[in-house]
């Protein structure tokens, strides 16, 4: 309970009465008089708000939320008394809310219903404890709080909306989409898929020539890329995923593009599973069929990378043992020339089964630094910093490419088209 500000006004107006008194234009007894009006009139005000009846209140919103997308939320009220009253639903303190807090006033027996806005800037669960009210007395000179119910818990998942586009698309042309740059072999590939008329360009390995003597003219055979093959995306959730670039930690960048290149895989006929180490763990064994992506988004929604070093070696062990049959495993990190030989340790024990690709994300923070101008001491000092970091990090890839190991360095917003096309080049080089 609380006074408001009507009642403060009623205390100034006693106060100047007293003024009054003091200076002898009014009785003393009519500043007695008016103090015991104020507390009779402010008790009864006060008993009126304590009987009045909390509304109900019912919100309709999905339990399931995409990361950074506005989504709009009803709230219905309704009530059996008369009431005006401050309306906030209490969503977590991040989350930006656009329409709220609101004053409305109710009607006796009818609902009332109000809109507004979300938009959560991080992934995970979170829970809205119910509906916040602030009701006005009759005479408003009181008001208070009230918390009623539902209560609502609430998942925030990788914005998985851009997958909905690719569905209208080929897998080829989705992967231009989002950055890959593909190199065409036409009619090359694993797995036979048919016999067609020749066509200039075709190589002479493609020629089937029983086929063309009964046919009488040149016939050549077609592949297709093989499938059912697997991928494994190897995602660190320690200390180096907790930088962040354009608004977005690079773990929730990761995130996303691990969402994308899964997509195209299984849209190939490939199975794709999940494994995150570092801080949180999570074991995600490889499905096939698009149902995965589901499957894959349940898993992931809440990993938030730890302020703890990944112990690379630790994870390849454990993946060695879930993961038996050979995979493409893809090992998204933020490599460091001072982890370099745990990493080497790590990347050998899975070469033994697999083919291994390390992704290795790269602040844009650093290529700002080199083609910033130099004005002066600081800016000099900044720019051969970065110039040493990279030149350190530069060979710490070379490293791990004089062990065959497939490396990317790419800046984490180029992270999803470099996923999907090393992923296609090792279908369409027949790696695995």
């Amino acid at each position: 309970m609380r006074p408001a500000l009507p009642l403060l006004w009623l205390l100034l107006a006693w106060a100047v009465i007293g003024g009054a008194v003091l200076a002898g234009w009014l009785p003393r007894w009519s500043w007695q008089l008016a103090l015991g009006l104020i507390v009779l009139v402010a008790l009864l005000d006060l008993f009126r708000l304590r009987r009045l009846p909390s509304p109900t209140a019912q919100r309709r919103m999905p339990e399931a939320l995409a990361l950074d997308v506005r989504r709009d939320v009803q709230l219905s009220l309704q009530s059996k008394r008369a009431l005006r009253l401050e309306v906030f639903d209490l969503v977590p303190g991040a989350w930006h809310v656009d329409g709220l807090p609101r004053r409305v006033r109710l009607r006796a027996g009818y609902a009332t219903t109000l809109e507004y806005a979300v938009q959560p800037p991080q992934r995970g669960r979170f829970r809205l404890d119910g509906v916040q009210l602030r009701l006005f007395s009759p005479w408003r000179l009181w008001r208070q709080q009230r918390s009623v119910p539902p209560a609502l818990d609430v998942r925030v998942f990788p914005n998985f909306v851009p997958l909905t586009r690719f569905a209208l698309f080929s897998a080829e042309q989705a992967s231009r989409m989002v950055g890959a740059h593909l190199k065409r072999r036409r009619g090359e590939g694993t797995d036979f898929h048919q016999m067609r008329e020749y066509r200039i360009g075709d190589s002479l390995r493609q020629i089937d020539w029983k086929a063309t003597s009964r046919a009488r003219r040149l016939v050549s055979r077609e592949y297709q890329d093989e499938k059912n093959q697997q991928m494994l995306l190897m995602l660190d959730t320690g200390r180096r995923m907790m930088a962040s670039d354009g608004g977005l930690s690079h773990f929730d960048q990761v995130l996303n593009a691990a969402l994308v290149v899964s997509y195209l895989a299984l849209r190939q006929g490939d199975g794709v599973g999940l494994h995150a180490t570092g801080g949180d763990h999570r074991w995600v064994a490889p499905g096939r069929g698009m149902a995965t992506i589901d499957e894959l988004l349940r898993a992931s929604y809440d990993l938030q990378p730890q302020a703890v070093a990944t112990d690379y070696l630790a994870a390849a062990t454990e993946l060695a043992a879930l993961q038996r049959r050979r995979a493409l495993v893809m090992l998204v990190t933020n490599v460091r020339d001072e982890d370099i030989e745990d990493l080497l340790a790590a990347v050998k024990l899975l070469q033994r089964r697999h083919l291994v690709c390390v992704a290795s994300l790269r602040e844009q923070v650093l290529d700002q630094a080199l083609e910033r101008p130099v004005q002066d001491d600081t800016d000099a000092a900044q720019a051969g910093a970065a110039a040493l970091y990279l030149q350190q990090r530069a060979q710490a890839h070379d490293a791990l490419r004089s062990h065959r190991v497939m490396v990317l360095d790419v800046t984490a917003d180029a992270l999803p088209g470099a996923l999907v096309e090393r992923y296609l080049s090792v279908k369409r080089d027949g790696l695995l």
